[in-house]
């Protein structure tokens, strides 16, 4: 018995020894082959995200609202208060945000045109991608809506054709390059809000967005029709922005922020209560930081 119990004391400690060895093999090995592991192996790294929440250079393509029309001084571009690439320290746009000062002076640009409507914006996407900016932002549609009468507005499929050919243009240059896309503002909203200027009503007879804003005291049938039909107008626009933007995984759209905002009458240009005055324009470049910056998109 005594032999017995030694052999089986030296049989445990020679297995005890093993399983010492195998553990130190496995420390210093990285890993067993039952595992796959390897030596000095290190977890994967994190993919890369899809959106830059600080690129480094914008371009901004559009109509008068990018220009900052009729914010400074009647019936004039004035692009250094632009929502987008804008200098003002009052409106602290989009580019001053992302790039600073300095970097907005050296690496934004402004291709948005007065009175563009979207069958332009191929061709203003063409001017952006030669600077090959990081980010690209559009804000176009207003002057699709804003014609002569309900019936010259721009047909929604032409719309859409024209928003595809544009992100096409973009993308067949720079696949990679970011873009952040406005709804069409509240159209409706503006002739109620400007409708009690009676010098704002003086403007518009020259002709400003005479689809939504001629007649403008007129609360009879015809008008208020007229008003509604360039109203869903809008927003079957805005749903095609959603819609063609979606299909680009680097491409954002503000969620109808734009739209949606409720401003007010310190928000309009006095010289024709329609466009954004300075503080119009920096409501807009607070929407567009809001969107460009979101860890996540608007859904």
């Amino acid at each position: 018995m005594r032999n017995r119990s030694h052999r089986w004391r030296a049989v445990l400690a020679a297995t005890a020894a093993a399983a010492l060895l195998g553990t130190a093999a496995c420390d210093a090995g990285g890993g067993s082959p039952a595992t796959g592991g390897t030596a000095g192996a290190r977890p994967s790294p994190r993919p890369t995200p899809v959106w830059d929440r600080s690129p480094d250079s914008m371009a901004a393509v559009g109509d008068s609202i990018t220009r900052g029309f009729d914010a400074c001084s009647v019936l004039s571009d004035c692009p250094e208060v632009s929502w987008a690439t804008g200098s003002d320290p009052r409106v602290d746009s989009l580019a001053v945000r992302l790039l600073g000062t300095a970097g907005a002076a050296e690496r934004s640009w402004n291709y948005a045109v007065t009175g563009a409507r979207m069958a332009d914006l191929p061709g203003q996407m063409e001017q952006a991608a030669a600077r090959r900016p990081e980010l690209v932002t559009v804000m176009a549609g207003a002057n699709d809506a804003c014609r002569s009468s309900a019936s010259a507005m721009t047909p929604v499929a032409d719309f859409r054709a024209e928003f595809r050919k544009a992100m096409g243009t973009l993308r067949r240059a720079l696949p990679r390059t970011q873009v952040y896309v406005s709804s069409v503002p509240d159209l409706k909203r503006l002739w109620s809000e400007g409708r009690g200027n009676p010098l704002g009503k003086q403007v518009w007879k020259l002709g400003i967005c005479p689809s939504m804003l001629g007649d403008a005291d007129s609360l009879g049938s015809a008008a208020t029709l007229r008003r509604g039909q360039v109203q869903d107008r809008v927003k079957a626009y805005n749903q095609v922005l959603r819609e063609v933007c979606a299909k680009d995984r680097r491409c954002r759209f503000d969620g109808n922020a734009v739209f949606d905002y409720r401003f007010g009458t310190d928000q309009l240009s006095h010289w024709d209560w329609f466009h954004p005055s300075r503080d119009g324009q920096a409501r807009l470049a607070e929407i567009a930081y809001r969107t460009v910056t979101a860890r996540n998109p608007v859904t």
